[in-house]
């Protein structure tokens, strides 16, 4: 298969081929999920929930982003690989969302960034997209904003909000995205928008009726504990099948089982 552009991601809607999107924050993950054909890396902000162990997103540095997006960038062959503008990145200033911006793609090696927001940070947008910076919009539930939501609740359930989301999702569009994620939102509202724009959208407890679907890699394999959102499908329990095989490793070690003859040099 091909490599995967932003051009190939457009034209998946136009053709109404649907769109695969995953997290991944290191370099073995990233080489396995390439292999299976995903279009679409996305290495998360949420690389401080499932990976450092924060209790959310905003603590994320552009330095901690740099070092995982480097990993991803090596692991990946043909996937396009989209980075994830952390909190405080590009809020401060427009300069300074450019350089940052600038920094995922020339020393991490993304493709294209992703903000959080609608109309509220439409300048930002439009700022990075003149430059030729590639960027996903990211709008409804968006982790950066728990404090302002008062934690991770779904968007747009009241019609007021259905209208604000709408603005945001044209406001994205119009400042030259390429695509835009749908978070926890009504899939009635997600269907809504994804009609209405020409950009893709890409939903996480948004449906069925997107353009396509993005799941945090760690809840996919079962290695998020007993967290588990209602959008959260869960292909294999990877936690068991880890413990049981370390579980193994140190009965034979404490037996005096392992290493045995044929593990071992002569």
């Amino acid at each position: 298969m091909k490599k995967i552009t932003i051009l190939d991601i457009q034209r998946f809607k136009d053709e109404g081929r649907k769109i695969s999107m995953l997290t991944a924050y290191d370099c073995p993950i990233a080489r396995i999920l390439d292999g299976c054909n995903v279009d679409i890396l996305l290495v998360g902000d949420s690389v401080g929930n499932v990976i450092m162990g924060l209790d959310n997103t905003l603590p994320v540095t552009m330095d901690d982003m740099l070092h995982h997006v480097k990993a991803v960038v090596r692991g990946r062959k043909q996937a396009l690989v989209v980075a994830d503008m952390p909190f405080l990145s590009y809020q401060v200033s427009l300069e300074e969302a450019r350089r940052n911006a600038g920094l995922l793609i020339k020393e991490g090696g993304a493709e294209a960034v992703k903000i959080e927001g609608g109309e509220n940070v439409e300048d930002v947008l439009q700022a990075l997209t003149t430059i030729d910076i590639p960027v996903m919009g990211h709008i409804g539930l968006t982790p950066q904003s728990i404090h302002r939501m008062g934690g991770y609740k779904v968007q747009g359930k009241e019609e007021h909000q259905r209208q604000k989301l709408m603005a945001d999702a044209q406001a994205v569009e119009r400042a030259g995205a390429f695509a835009v994620v749908l978070e926890g939102v009504p899939a009635s509202l997600a269907r809504e928008i994804t009609e209405k724009l020409t950009i893709p959208t890409i939903g996480i407890g948004a449906g069925a009726n997107c353009d396509g679907q993005v799941l945090v890699i760690n809840d996919v394999l079962g290695l998020s504990g007993k967290f588990r959102p209602k959008f959260v499908k869960q292909y294999v329990q990877l936690e068991d099948i880890i413990k049981k095989a370390v579980t193994e490793y140190v009965d034979e070690v404490q037996a005096g089982t392992f290493p045995t003859e044929e593990f071992s040099f002569k």
